[in-house]
């Protein structure tokens, strides 16, 4: 399953325990603190990876998702998935009905390493506020044996 994971793009070098700590916070509480799920860690969406031996299924919990607020985009070795979810108060004015506004929208996106995948024959499925994907792994080519002719 090494094939599969999340991509991270951290190049630092230096090991810096307080700003591990800033960046943490600011990921998990958003920025500024106030909003606590936009933008922060509860806002990203959880997957599941199963090895089923020729392939992965990737499931992905998107609850409340409408399908054609969901984008799967590959480029190169990477697969992307990104939701949006919409607001009713979005729209409205201040002076709306609401007294208190909990739901979390926005936009939503993970990435994924699919080297070993064959990206031609990907599935995707969305059923029940759950995304699942069928990646097919690349076969592997063993090298020809042949016979070399003396001249």
């Amino acid at each position: 399953m090494f094939e599969l994971r999340p991509l991270r793009r951290r190049n630092e070098m230096t090991y810096n325990p307080f700003r591990e700590m800033d960046e943490f916070e600011k990921r998990f509480f958003g920025e500024p603190f106030g909003d606590f799920f936009r933008g922060g860690a509860l806002a990203e969406f959880k997957t599941d990876i199963k090895d089923e031996g020729d392939s992965f299924t990737l499931e992905a919990d998107l609850p409340g998702f409408d399908k054609k607020d969901i984008h799967l985009d590959l480029d190169n070795d990477t697969l992307t998935i990104q939701a949006e979810r919409h607001s009713e108060h979005e729209e409205e004015d201040k002076k709306s009905k609401y007294v208190r506004v909990e739901r979390s929208y926005g936009q939503y996106s993970r990435q994924f390493d699919v080297s070993g995948i064959d990206t031609d024959n990907i599935k995707a499925r969305y059923d029940n506020g759950v995304l699942k994907l069928t990646l097919p792994k690349k076969q592997a080519v063993l090298p020809e044996a042949k016979r070399l002719e003396i001249e």
